[in-house]
């Protein structure tokens, strides 16, 4: 019973409580909502108000425009009268200029048709006197011809005839100085530009052989290079591609064949052997092996030190490998490498005087020679076996031309095949450089003198400084001073014409008349 009536006043407190809350959230309503109302009405109080003073400001800023754009516009009203005013007087001015300018038309057209009349006058005047003339010189020619006895037309021939003389001799001297002043200045910067790139470079030139004979630490050795009946010459021989010529010269063998690579080969293998001692076919197959790989590297080690002391970037490793060879082959005496080596350097210096690519005359001056190093299984001029491994190697077309023409096979028409056909006759032509061989030698003087020797009115021709200059020796009589400058003309085209040669060729006629007598 007690725990009905817990539950009956737990209800009846709830209810209680509920309704308390419901009015009290009524009362918090009707409050809130009476504030509500004071806030519009306040807002609407403050819009009225602000609305009012917008309505006051916009009439004032109204008034204040209204009078600004009055000013203005009788500001523009007055600037415009001004420019009326100013037209006004402008067209006022070119219409009085206008009228000057029609009068004195009409004053010059007046003056014009006076001297029309005048030139009339003046070219009646003219014809007349033409006439005259006319007359008069057909009177004259006759009594020159008269006097003359001679024709119009055969004193025009004689005339002709004497100015084309004249002229000749005139063309003559002027050819002889626009020669000398063409040479004087290409001689002058030729000579500059030489002078320049060659004082930039001075190379250790000493002129070597290729070794062909061997000393042996003694003449034992010779025995043991022989070998029991040949066995072991004839395995030197067939393994390294040459003759071994052991004759009764004290402890010395000649290596004799035609490729210095193989000489090369024959000596290590041979130096090899004499400090071992062991010499048998076995041993002998073995050495050349190990000498033929380490010639090997040692002409690529060459031509990489080459290449990077030129700074002419990568090459391909076959193209370093040939440049290496070069060291064991020469022209002349005339060693292959250094020669290269040389004319990379001119071509490099010539290059940098004349704007070239420097880096690029430096490859074709390096490769420029590169046949050379070729086997006999290449056919064909070394020039041209040069520039086909060049171009098959991954060179330049530019490079590959320069290659091709450096030895005058063909005639160079680019500025980097100039500089490397400049830079190989600098290389071989110096001093010390080459020995030519005598015989060839002599046939030159002698086709110089012959060459100079077959024109009328030549007595003698001497050939002088190995060839680099010819003094050829005319009659005064038959030959006179501007006839001598075209002389020396002929002689060089014909000298260009029918020989080859490196360099220039100086042709010196000289003419002189002597006047003897005898006094008794």
């Amino acid at each position: 019973m007690e725990l009905v009536y817990v539950l009956v006043g737990f209800i009846v407190g709830a209810l209680i409580v509920f309704a308390f809350k419901r009015i009290q959230d009524q009362n918090t309503k009707k409050t809130a909502h009476t504030e509500a109302e004071k806030i519009v009405n306040k807002a609407k109080s403050e819009s009225l108000k602000i609305k009012k003073d917008s309505e006051t400001k916009a009439k004032d800023f109204e008034t204040k425009s209204r009078k600004n754009i009055e000013t203005e516009i009788n500001k523009q009203k007055a600037t415009l009268k001004n420019k009326e005013l100013q037209v006004e007087r402008r067209l006022k001015e070119i219409e009085d200029q206008h009228k000057q300018r029609q009068d004195d038309n009409d004053k010059f057209a007046a003056g014009l048709k006076d001297r029309e009349e005048k030139l009339v006058i003046t070219e009646n005047r003219i014809k007349e006197l033409d006439r005259s003339t006319q007359d008069q010189v057909g009177q004259l020619q006759k009594k020159l011809e008269n006097i003359a006895q001679m024709s119009q037309d055969q004193a025009k021939r004689e005339l002709f005839q004497v100015l084309e003389e004249t002229a000749k001799v005139e063309a003559s001297k002027k050819i002889a100085e626009i020669e000398e002043e063409a040479l004087k200045e290409a001689d002058k910067r030729s000579r500059n530009i030489i002078a320049r790139a060659m004082a930039r470079f001075a190379s250790e030139y000493t002129s070597e052989r290729t070794v062909s004979v061997m000393s042996l630490t003694s003449d034992e050795m010779k025995g043991k290079i022989i070998g029991r009946e040949g066995r072991n010459i004839r395995t030197l021989e067939s393994m390294c591609g040459v003759d071994l010529i052991v004759d009764d010269t004290p402890e010395t063998i000649v290596i004799s064949g035609f490729d210095p690579i193989r000489r090369e080969l024959a000596r290590r293998t041979i130096d090899k052997l004499m400090e071992d001692g062991r010499v048998h076919p076995a041993r002998i197959e073995e050495v050349v092996e190990k000498q033929k790989s380490e010639l090997s590297k040692s002409m690529k080690e060459e031509g990489d030190k080459v290449v990077a002391e030129l700074g002419i970037g990568q090459i391909h490793q076959e193209l370093t490998k040939m440049v290496g060879s070069l060291k064991y082959r020469s022209t002349h005496a005339q060693n292959a490498l250094n020669h290269a080596l040389e004319v990379a350097h001119i071509s490099g210096l010539l290059a940098a005087e004349l704007g070239l690519n420097i880096k690029v005359a430096k490859r074709a001056g390096l490769l420029h020679g590169i046949g050379l190093a070729a086997d006999h299984t290449f056919e064909g001029n070394y020039a041209f076996v040069g520039a086909d491994l060049a171009k098959k190697y991954g060179e330049s077309e530019e490079v590959c031309y320069a290659i091709r023409c450096h030895n005058d096979n063909e005639k160079p028409n680019t500025s980097l095949a100039w500089v490397v056909h400049a830079a190989n006759i600098l290389s071989n032509s110096r001093p010390g450089a080459r020995r030519n061989q005598m015989d060839s030698f002599i046939n030159r003087l002698k086709d110089l003198e012959s060459i100079a020797n077959s024109f009328d009115g030549v007595m003698k021709a001497v050939a002088l400084q190995a060839g680099r200059e010819v003094r050829v020796l005319v009659e005064s009589s038959r030959v006179t001073d501007d006839q001598s400058s075209m002389l020396a003309r002929d002689i060089v085209k014909k000298i260009e014409r029918e020989m080859s040669y490196a360099g220039q060729v100086k042709v010196t006629v000289v003419r002189e008349t002597r006047s003897v007598e005898m006094a008794r």
